[in-house]
């Protein structure tokens, strides 16, 4: 695009030196070939430094005028008369003529447009004539006048087309370049909120659970088991600080670095049923295979977080997890027998939420079924 841009600049930047090319080399030609008085010169010289002055002003030193269609009928039109004055006074000037096609093309539209380059054409027609001909070279006259305006409105219109579509091309490109931008700035933002949503799931699930289980070791410690409950919580904490590091890092649970998704739920789940003394079940349903780090990660911090939920909520005797292979999809089911709560209520914690998110971060699904007095039941549903 770059290349492109400066192509276009410079193509630009020749298509507007033209009239002023163009005006300079009539003018020597006529200084050079033309026998007219001293006083004609210099109203001559005079026409053509008024021409270089009405280009600059109106045209060249004013560059936000082009798009104003009043200002531009006004500049055009004055060309055109300049252009009718001076093509009369001596023909070598009818080569000005280009001037006013290039500057119509740019700044004029439709009818204005068309009107100002055949009016000019007919001008040229007259200059090289030198007015309007005798009758026996009238029908040359009329002939080659036809034949410049429509050579004249065809270059024009052709020239028009390919500046309006070089214009367009350009804004499109401008608005891709802003899209993209834009894209780059949603995605970064997007990457930071999801980074945050991550580290505020992994905090939930490792940091916060495990202070959670410290705290309930040691609050429960006697002096007869002490020594059991504050070596379990030592390892707690021991276990939690190694999850941290791994949280800080991206890295997969110490559950799924030596097991499949099966091994690793059945090793969280013996584990918290022997820090909290609760029974839990473990059944397999379909066949076993490798899914994506990302899905497995998911599914067993839900089950890390149904499991929490329950020892700080339920007071359940029983827990029973489901994983279920299916086609395309795995399913991971959490069941307790506890107290239950009411779904109607809005829940002020951040575990169902930070379930949902990991859930739905991989196009799953997360549904709770619960109700006073009848447990609870979680499953999560993702892609295989």
């Amino acid at each position: 695009m770059v290349v492109l841009d400066r192509w276009e600049r410079r193509l630009t930047f020749l298509a507007h030196a033209i009239p002023y090319f163009v005006l300079t080399a009539t003018t020597v030609i006529y200084s050079i070939f033309t026998a007219h008085s001293a006083s004609e010169r210099w109203v001559t010289y005079g026409l053509v430094a008024f021409g270089y002055a009405w280009m600059a002003w109106w045209f060249t030193l004013h560059p936000q005028w082009r798009n104003r269609m009043g200002l531009m009928t006004v500049f055009v039109a004055g060309l055109v008369v300049f252009y009718a004055v001076l093509g009369m006074r001596e023909h070598w000037f009818g080569a000005v003529s280009y001037a006013v096609y290039v500057y119509a093309s740019e700044v004029l539209r439709g009818r204005r447009m068309f009107f100002a380059v055949g009016l000019t054409a007919v001008l040229a027609t007259l200059s090289l004539f030198g007015g309007y001909p005798p009758a026996e070279a009238r029908p040359a006259f009329w002939l080659l006048m036809m034949v410049f305006v429509v050579v004249a409105c065809t270059f024009t219109f052709v020239g028009h087309v390919t500046t309006e579509q070089s214009r367009q091309r350009k804004e499109l490109l401008e608005e891709n370049e802003g899209l993209h931008a834009q894209l780059l700035v949603q995605a970064h933002e997007a990457g930071v909120q999801d980074e945050r949503h991550r580290m505020a799931g992994e905090i939930h699930d490792t940091l916060a659970q495990g202070l959670a289980g410290i705290i309930t070791q040691l609050s429960a410690a006697s002096s007869s088991d002490w020594e059991r409950r504050v070596a379990v919580a030592a390892e707690l904490a021991r276990a939690n600080l190694a999850e941290a590091r791994r949280s800080v890092h991206a890295l997969r649970p110490p559950a799924l670095d030596s097991a499949a998704l099966p091994e690793a739920l059945d090793e969280v789940a013996s584990g918290w049923s022997t820090v909290n003394g609760v029974p839990v079940s473990m059944t397999l349903t379909g066949s076993v295979r490798v899914m994506h780090p990302e899905v497995e990660v998911a599914l067993l911090r839900t089950a890390q977080e149904a499991l929490s939920n329950v020892a700080k909520h339920a007071a359940a005797s029983r827990v029973g997890l489901t994983l279920s292979y299916m086609e395309d999809v795995v399913t991971l089911d959490v069941r307790d027998d506890g107290v239950g709560f009411d779904l109607t209520r809005p829940s002020s914690g951040f575990g169902l939420p930070a379930m949902r998110h990991r859930v739905h971060r991989l196009s799953g699904a997360l549904s709770v079924e619960s109700e006073p007095g009848a447990g609870t039941a979680i499953s999560a549903r993702v892609p295989a």
